[in-house]
């Protein structure tokens, strides 16, 4: 054998034991535009952690929730690192199933994490997620459609302006819809927004003893209000459209307003994948005329490490990169400032390249600073969450309740009796949970 033959088969020997020696990270994440882009830098992660390697299981988000929800709460072990929102985060770490994320680094700069949104992944002092972006909500609307027909929109809008505006823009025949919300069921989908449209009509889902109000007039004031203007100023096949679907649809041009997700903004403002980029405006979420509520939507993704994995110092080290201010910077030299995850450091809303390229930064932070999930009705209530519920049950009741929603802008069910059979179900759950005695 030669002496070249001899170095080149311990060279070949040594790189395939680093091979074996590297750690995969499973990761479960939603197929959103925030997460796709970082799928394609990850690269500046794993040529800094050559020890590390990267497996991504990326799902529609109704279906991850359901996915990660199974795997945790059965230890299942199929993810090292999980996509979850601030709903999933206090309740799974109260049961043991998240691992406190104390090993982020020296350099990671936890103070510098908005409150509201490090609150909520904080149980007793210790921080058990990361949040990748923060989002209240807001309307986007197209100003150039507005101009057209004689409309302004107010400094705080009324539903009664939205709904009069929305029906003046739609033009059918042009294939414009005056507004677009989500119709897809899930508790994360279309009950987020009416559950935020609900509480800014003054309704609630629960009373001071746990007893379900949608036997209550507001809940049928906003859920008619929400159907009609469905049905008269929104796209076909509505029931099916959830936060992707209107994106697409907004970006198109085929939406005059969509109330939704802040995060929203920065893809119908990119000339490189929105039609309208240059004629977007954006305000407020609305409240009813002489209610004080703008809906208190706060949300936020995070990475998360379940209990069950057995890599959670190589997790942190990777959950520590994509949550970092190096990491936002690193988006901002691929993409634009416009474009990296908003919504969860201080540091961000005070830099000037920020908000000389983001036109949506100053609402986006105005709309969460105004959310307020310790009051999310002007009724009192004895739970948080703006749109949402922060108990354990919610998640099944929240679906359960979506799918009677949706179906009514299906055309196949009816306000009230979707209203009534959310009522019983959501009774018969509370009591068999305890809350009811």
């Amino acid at each position: 054998m030669t002496l070249k033959t001899i170095l080149l088969s311990a060279c070949s020997a040594l790189a395939l034991a680093g091979m074996a020696s590297a750690e995969t990270l499973t990761i479960a994440t939603v197929n959103n535009g925030d997460m796709i882009r970082m799928q394609g830098l990850t690269e500046d992660f794993t040529s800094k952690n050559p020890d590390i390697q990267l497996e991504w299981v990326t799902l529609e988000e109704n279906v991850l929730r359901e996915r990660v929800t199974t795997d945790i709460a059965t230890s299942g072990g199929q993810y090292d690192i999980m996509t979850i929102g601030n709903y999933e985060v206090p309740i799974w770490a109260k049961q043991g199933w998240l691992t406190e994320l104390s090993g982020l680094g020296d350099n990671y700069d936890i103070d510098d994490l908005l409150p509201a949104i490090r609150g909520g992944l904080t149980v007793d002092g210790k921080l058990y997620a990361a949040p990748f972006y923060g989002e209240s909500a807001m309307i986007m609307y197209r100003t150039d459609l507005f101009e057209k027909a004689g409309l302004e929109m107010p400094e705080s809008p009324t539903w009664e302006f939205i709904a009069d505006a929305a029906r003046k823009i739609t033009d059918r025949d042009a294939d414009i819809n005056g507004i677009c919300l989500r119709g897809k069921a899930g508790w994360g989908e279309n009950m987020a927004f009416i559950t935020a449209l609900t509480n800014s009509f003054g309704g609630r889902w629960f009373d001071e003893n746990w007893q379900p109000q949608f036997d209550q007039p507001e809940w049928k004031e906003a859920l008619q209000f929400y159907v009609d203007l469905m049905k008269d100023a929104g796209p076909a096949g509505a029931s099916s459209n959830g936060f992707n679907e209107n994106l697409t649809l907004f970006q198109q041009g085929k939406c005059g307003m969509w109330m939704d997700a802040t995060v929203a903004a920065s893809f119908v403002s990119n000339p490189n994948d929105s039609t309208v980029a240059d004629k977007v405006g954006y305000a407020i979420f609305p409240s009813k005329e002489g209610v004080d509520n703008h809906g208190h939507w706060l949300w936020s993704w995070n990475l998360a490490i379940p209990a069950s994995s057995q890599k959670a110092e190589a997790a942190q080290k990777f959950i520590a990169w994509a949550t970092s201010k190096e990491y936002t910077e690193l988006v901002a030299s691929k993409e634009g400032w416009a474009n990296v995850p908003p919504g969860t450091r201080t540091s961000l809303y005070e830099n000037e390249e920020y908000k000389k390229a983001a036109a949506f930064a100053e609402p986006t932070l105005a709309a969460m600073n105004a959310a307020d999930i310790t009051k999310p009705s002007v009724k009192p209530v004895p739970y948080t969450g703006g749109q949402f519920v922060a108990i354990p049950e919610f998640q099944a009741i929240g679906t359960n309740v979506g799918q009677l929603f949706s179906a009514v802008v299906a055309g196949q069910s009816s306000v009230d009796d979707a209203l009534a059979q959310a009522q019983s179900a959501t009774v018969r759950e509370m009591t068999r949970a305890g809350y009811i005695k």
